[in-house]
């Protein structure tokens, strides 16, 4: 059969390939958020300090810069099919080493093993879904495909719950297990690989009966002209970098720093073993409750924004609810599904406008280049949040015999929120004046009028 006279992959093939691919990444998502619910077993039990925790996703941030260093060469080279599975086998070694030992050394090595992997993985998905999706549902395939994988994060947070018996093997009153939890999350890297090799199999059939579509140019980071970008890219730059350092960093201590806020109200050291178990199964329901809303909200925050416009005056709107979420978890006596839900909201509102916002200031050809020196930075602030915060946390001993031990760590999160607010603020300032890039004006009903 002539290459041109192949038929289009019918609907429900492409359909199954979404369901695998995002399967598989979700694999990864869930490995990444499966110590989040750890900390403080690791801390009382394998003897971590809060910065060694903090290193556990440092390093994965520090591997993850260096894979968008290399960019997507790899991928370019051998091909999707084969750039996911890759990926996910990485992916599972280095769940594989976190789970194998209880020190801190080969958790920090397994945590970077992922973030070669995790990264990686999902720039291949991505170029994966734009070659069977571009010019069909592709928008609408993205928004499945990360509500997939946040759905693998509110599973991670919320596995003190419905993995309670890997977490207390002997039941509440015994020894908890630092490695059962983790070997789920090595069960959810081998689920990946499977829906990995299934994607193969449909790729590998489809290359022989369907017409398919050229994937989608992977970001590759070149140095060249990344000086020249306009100011209001750097300023959205900027925010991303205040912003998600604010949110994931927050995550990843989030549920220890709930447990004993909820503890301290409850009898504090002096709480029954009972008492501690139920902590850790809302704290992790307050932190799975940012991903679960993002999983909603994100989609319809982005169709509002396409319909009014107005995306820097969102930005800055989201960066006012974040400001005095820290402050109020830290200071106030009010429940913590207040500041969480104003948390949440932000979280939903900002990268929903933020990413697209991009594709206004920067040309098209260099759209990819605009995008991964921007996730490169994203990485950064990762990175040293998440070493700022453990040491923060072990300078001010914070812990349920000291829970106010934890406002240092809020303070520093709420600086970067007023920075953020600043930034914002700043943006909508040069999007109103001469140097407007439409990020104000641009609707839906504007772009089809044009």
């Amino acid at each position: 059969m002539a290459e041109s006279a192949r038929p289009q992959p019918p609907v429900s093939y492409r359909w199954a390939v979404l369901i695998f691919v995002s399967v598989a990444m979700a694999g990864n998502y869930y490995i990444y958020d499966s110590i989040n619910a750890l900390e403080r077993i690791f801390i009382d039990h394998l003897g971590f300090s809060a910065t060694q925790f903090g290193w556990l996703n440092s390093s994965y941030s520090l591997a993850a810069v260096l894979t968008l260093l290399v960019g997507g060469i790899i991928i370019d080279r051998i091909g999707t099919k084969k750039a996911i599975l890759a990926f996910a086998m990485i992916c599972l070694i280095g769940a594989a080493i976190t789970a194998a030992h209880g020190s801190a050394a080969t958790m920090i090595a397994g945590r970077t093993v992922l973030g070669l992997g995790a990264e990686s993985m999902i720039v291949a998905v991505t170029t994966a879904l734009a070659k069977w999706f571009k010019g069909k549902e592709l928008s609408f395939a993205f928004g499945i495909n990360l509500t997939i994988a946040r759905l693998a994060s509110v599973a991670a947070d919320n596995s003190p719950t419905w993995a309670s018996r890997a977490f207390y093997p002997k039941g509440p009153a015994g020894e908890p297990s630092w490695q059962r939890p983790l070997l789920i999350a090595v069960g959810a890297a081998l689920l990946a690989v499977v829906c990995s090799l299934i994607y193969w199999g449909l790729e590998s059939r489809a290359e022989k009966q369907y017409e398919l579509g050229k994937a989608g140019q992977t970001d590759k980071l070149e140095f060249k002209g990344i000086f020249r970008y306009d100011l209001s890219y750097w300023l959205v730059v900027g925010l991303c970098f205040t912003f998600y350092s604010a949110i994931f960093p927050f995550r990843t201590f989030a549920i220890d720093f709930f447990t004993n806020k909820i503890l301290a109200a409850h009898g504090g050291v002096a709480a029954t073993e009972a008492a501690r178990i139920s902590s850790l199964k809302l704290a992790g329901s307050l932190n799975s409750l940012l991903p679960f809303s993002a999983m909603i909200a994100t989609p319809l925050f982005g169709l509002l924004v396409d319909r009014v416009g107005k995306r820097a005056w969102f930005m800055m709107f989201g960066s006012l609810l974040l400001m005095p979420v820290y402050l109020m978890m830290a200071y106030s006596t009010v429940s913590l599904y207040v500041p969480v839900t104003l948390m949440g909201i932000a979280f939903s509102l900002i990268p929903a406008v933020m990413w697209p916002s991009v594709a206004y200031i920067v040309d098209q050809s260099r759209l990819g280049t605009a995008y991964a020196l921007m996730t490169l930075i994203q990485q950064i602030g990762f990175f040293l949040l998440n070493l700022l915060i453990g040491s923060a946390n072990d300078y001010a001993h914070a812990g349920l015999d000291n829970p106010g031990g934890y406002a240092l760590g809020m303070w520093i999160f709420s600086v970067l929120g007023f920075v953020g607010m600043a930034l914002s603020i700043l943006l909508r300032l040069r999007e109103t004046g001469p140097h407007a890039h439409g990020l104000e004006t641009i609707t839906t009903a504007h772009s089809a009028s044009s």
